[in-house]
Formats: C-alpha cells, sequence, structure tokens
C-alpha cells in the first residue's frame, strides 16, 4: 500500500512538474510575441525568394540559438541553404521518325542549357503504353535520376501539356529526362534544345538537441515559415500575413525547441525544422529530407496551422494520415486525463497527407505526420489578407503546443517507436 501511494504521489509530482515547467515556456504571451514578428507587415507575407524571407530566417536563427540549439552537422550557421535551378527553355527542335516534331509533343525535364539527344546518345528507353498510371509511371522515371526518353502514348493526348509544369525548375538535375507523345513505335529521334538557367538561393533553419543514449535516432518537429507575400489589395489591405499559415507551426516548433532544451531528457536527438518554399512546390522539406537516412527518422510531427478552433473545439486537433500508422494512437495515449484529444483528418477529400511538408518522409516510410486544427472546408481566413494574429485563438494555441509537447514524451524517450509507413499505401 505503501508503495502505491509512494508511486502515485511521485506521478503527481511529476505531472506538476511539467505543468510548471511547461506554463512557464509555452504560454500565449510567448507564442503571440514570437507571432507578431513572423506575421507583422514589415515581413510582406514572408514570399519565397524575398528579402522579407531572409529577414523571417534570421529571426528563427536567433530563437534557436537564444534556446541554445546546436546546428546541423556542426556547421556555422542554424541556415541550411540550397539552391533551386530554374531553366527557361529558348528553343526547341528536332525530328522523330524523320518528320519534324511539335514542340507541343515534346517535354524535356533538365537543368542544362544545351542539351542535345538523339537515338544513338545511349539513353534508356521506356513506353508509357495506353491503359497506364500516367502520372505515377512519370513521377517514377523522373525519381530515378537517370538519362532517360519516355515514349508516351497518345492517349495521354489530353495528360500530356501537365508534364510542363516539371520544367519549372527544381534542384540541379544531373540527368535529363525527354518525353515524347508519339502515336506509333519510334525508331530514330533527334531533340535539341537551349535554355536560360537561374539559381536562386534559399535556406531552412535547423537546430537539434542531441540524444542522451539514442543519438542516431530522430525525431523531427517542424514547419513552414514562408507564405505567398503580396497581392492585390482587398479593402486596402495588399499583405498575406499568414499569421496562422504557417507562423503558427513555426511558433509551435520554436516553443518546443526551448521547452525541450528547457527539459534536458531526451534519448532521441530531436530535430527543429523551419521550411522554406512549402507554398511553391514544398522544396525546403524536399532538401532537408535529402539529408536523413530515413531508417533514422523514427517520427515526424509536421506542424501547421493551429491557430483556429478545430470542428471539435477547443483542446482538439487532427493528425493527417492518421490511420497509416499508430502514431496517433501513441501521442493520444499520452495525453490520457488532460481532456485534449486527436482526431483523424477530417477532410479525406483534399488530400492533406500528401500536401505538406510531411509528404517526403512519408513516402520513404517514415511515421510523419501533420497536426492543424484548420478547418479546410470554411475556414474563414486560409490564404487570404484577413489572416492576421488578431484572428487567432492564442490560448488554444498554447495548449495545443503543450499537448504536442506532452504527447511526444514516450516517443523522444525511445520507448515507443511508430510503425513505419507502407509504401504502397501511398500508392
Amino acid at each position: 500500500m505503501k508503495k502505491l501511494i509512494f508511486s502515485t504521489l511521485l506521478a503527481t509530482i511529476a505531472s506538476f512538474s511539467f505543468a510548471q515547467n511547461v506554463d512557464k515556456i509555452i504560454n500565449a504571451k510567448e507564442a503571440e510575441r514570437i507571432e507578431r514578428v513572423l506575421a507583422s507587415d514589415e515581413m510582406k507575407g514572408r514570399r519565397t525568394f524575398s528579402p522579407e524571407i531572409d529577414k523571417a530566417a534570421d529571426f528563427i536563427a536567433a530563437e534557436f540559438k537564444a534556446a541554445g540549439l546546436q546546428t546541423w552537422n556542426n556547421s556555422n550557421s542554424y541556415l541550411q541553404s540550397f539552391a533551386i535551378v530554374s531553366p527557361k527553355q529558348l528553343s526547341l527542335s528536332g525530328t522523330v521518325n524523320g518528320k519534324e516534331v511539335d514542340p507541343k509533343n515534346v517535354v524535356l525535364v533538365t537543368t542544362q542549357p544545351d542539351v542535345k539527344i538523339t537515338s544513338s546518345s545511349g539513353y534508356e528507353t521506356k513506353a508509357i503504353k495506353a491503359g497506364a498510371t500516367f502520372f505515377q509511371e512519370a513521377f517514377a522515371v523522373l525519381q530515378a535520376e537517370k538519362n532517360t526518353v519516355v515514349f508516351v502514348d497518345t492517349s495521354f493526348s489530353r495528360d500530356f501539356p501537365r508534364l510542363s509544369r516539371l520544367k519549372r525548375g527544381g534542384f540541379k538535375r544531373e540527368s535529363n529526362v525527354l518525353f515524347i507523345l508519339t502515336p506509333a513505335a519510334v525508331t530514330d529521334f533527334s531533340i535539341e534544345s537551349k535554355h536560360e538557367i537561374t539559381e536562386q538561393k534559399l535556406a531552412n533553419v535547423v537546430g537539434i538537441i542531441p540524444g542522451k543514449s539514442k543519438k542516431d535516432e530522430y525525431v523531427i518537429f517542424s514547419g513552414h515559415y514562408d507564405h505567398i507575400g503580396t497581392g492585390k489589395p482587398v479593402n486596402g489591405d495588399s499583405i498575406y500575413n499568414g499569421a496562422n499559415d504557417d507562423a503558427a507551426g513555426t511558433t509551435a516548433v520554436i516553443l518546443l525547441a526551448k521547452y525541450f532544451k528547457a527539459l534536458k531528457n531526451n534519448e532521441r536527438t530531436l530535430v527543429f525544422a523551419a521550411f522554406t518554399a512549402e507554398e511553391v512546390g514544398g522544396y525546403g522539406s524536399q532538401y532537408f529530407s535529402k539529408q536523413f537516412d530515413p531508417n533514422k527518422v523514427m517520427a515526424m510531427l509536421n506542424i501547421e496551422m493551429i491557430g483556429t478552433d478545430s470542428k471539435w473545439g477547443k483542446n482538439s486537433a487532427y493528425i493527417t494520415g492518421y490511420e497509416k500508422t499508430d502514431m496517433g494512437a501513441i501521442l493520444q495515449k499520452n495525453l490520457e486525463g488532460t481532456g485534449f484529444s486527436f482526431h483523424p483528418d477530417p477532410y479525406p477529400d483534399q488530400q492533406l497527407f500528401y500536401r505538406s511538408d510531411n509528404a517526403t518522409l512519408a513516402r520513404l516510410g517514415v511515421p510523419a505526420h501533420t497536426i492543424s486544427t484548420s478547418k479546410m472546408d470554411n475556414e474563414p481566413n486560409y490564404h487570404k489578407v484577413t489572416d492576421h494574429v488578431e484572428t487567432l485563438d492564442m490560448d488554444n494555441m498554447a495548449m495545443i503546443i503543450k499537448s504536442i509537447a506532452l504527447s511526444a514524451r514516450s516517443i523522444i524517450a525511445g520507448k515507443d517507436t511508430p510503425g513505419r509507413v507502407k509504401v504502397e499505401d501511398l500508392r
């Protein structure tokens, strides 16, 4: 009986201590302080490639430094810099089976200024035949990163022009992929193309807290700090401040970093990442994901738009892809008795699991999910100039961040490890 009473007392003390510590660091006042910087008019909507997004990155880096985080790979900066290469096609000409090719029937994915591909260039050849899953097969070829020519059956004439989006740019490629829309077997071809290449710099902001006994196992907390910039004035306001999307998620990442650094009890290494370029293609999280062996990433909690009440009201949030792993069940187990609840994504038709920064690692099998409260069927300020700090419920937002901290404790401690995402579930 004495042992039982003592155990209960210890649990009560531990719970009380957690509450005291978390309230001191994660609270509405501190959340609003960070929000008012990131979503200020001075940041002009944090558009990708703008000077203002650099200011936002510097602010986040300063917060990570103040928290005492280490840099990734012991670099001299919290900024994880990379470049996006954008090719502008100046000309394209050539022949297929001896006939002049229509440029509308050719899509060349490259980051090289001058390209000439012929039937004797030694490229691999593939065919996307009638009845195939067109985009799945096309993306599989791109991901293989090999010099490849793909002959596309004309039954895909309606979808083929959508491949042109792939020419907009991305990471520098060592390989070229040439898609040719053709009604017949191709025996001879020659395609020549010239491009103007533009390289633009970007940066994620990344800090870490090394683990104690499981340093090579990672738990990631993330959100994106870019938004959509400025636009046509609406009632005199032209700035898309992005207070909820996703200054709220970035605020959560900063506060979680400060809390776990103060707690000093993580067995696994914690990684805190603020991603750039989510709104223009998810380039920040894609580059970030390339830095990891996915088998060493035990969990990723991506946080997006948590500044408003969920459809269930306060003290609740949903997890995208809830059914794909048991991570949601683990998080909820750690919240027993708190009154906070996690729910499965109520908007499956919107494919949110694939639309945020968790997706790249999830496709590699990592239990990577996004936590959100945004009512995607009627969120009034989503991608509007009215997404201001004043529209957010700071008290509820602070409670959500505290609950994320508490819910992840057994994963951080190495006691629970969520199951992997099955790759076949993502097809």
